[in-house]
């Protein structure tokens, strides 16, 4: 079967196929640059994901710092006020030299004053106490408050 196509017909078909391959062409490139951001966006994605992981494995150890900090200012504040229910006294030769409020601010006076540097050594409370005049330097923990306001005997002369 033949079939008689006029010149404008023809022209027309042309036309239409060479619009249709350009379109073509155009959804192609359109396709490859959906490819590309869609690639984009997944790295982005994975990026993102692990900021989020490092942000909640950050989180936790903030809070486990934070746990951390209030246990110790818990215990700092417990050994504050059991630091402020007592003092330190300072006797040299069993005779008063001075009053400190913890047991190092009492050897740096001592120290101050000509002790050796080294040496100290802490008083077992069931302890006997040597004669006070036979320990150069004594440092000895008193309580505060709710006590008999007199020199122990240790301190005697």
């Amino acid at each position: 079967m033949i079939r008689v196509v006029s010149t404008h017909t023809l022209t027309a078909l042309h036309t239409a196929r060479t619009e249709a391959e350009q379109q073509q062409h155009r959804a192609a490139k359109s396709a490859h640059r959906a490819e590309v951001a869609l690639a984009e966006l997944r790295c982005e994605a994975a990026r993102l994901e692990g900021e989020l992981s490092a942000l909640r494995a950050q989180s936790l150890l903030d809070t486990e710092d934070r746990q951390a900090l209030r246990t110790l200012l818990r215990v700092t504040r417990k050994q504050t006020a059991a630091l402020s229910e007592r003092v330190f006294v300072l006797f040299h030769r069993g005779a008063f030299h001075s009053v400190h409020p913890s047991q190092e601010s009492a050897e740096v006076a001592a120290e101050a004053e000509g002790a050796p540097r080294s040496g100290w050594t802490a008083h077992t409370p069931s302890a006997a106490l040597p004669p006070a005049c036979e320990v150069a330097w004594r440092v000895q923990a008193l309580p505060l408050g709710g006590i008999a306001r007199r020199m122990p005997e240790t301190a005697a002369p």
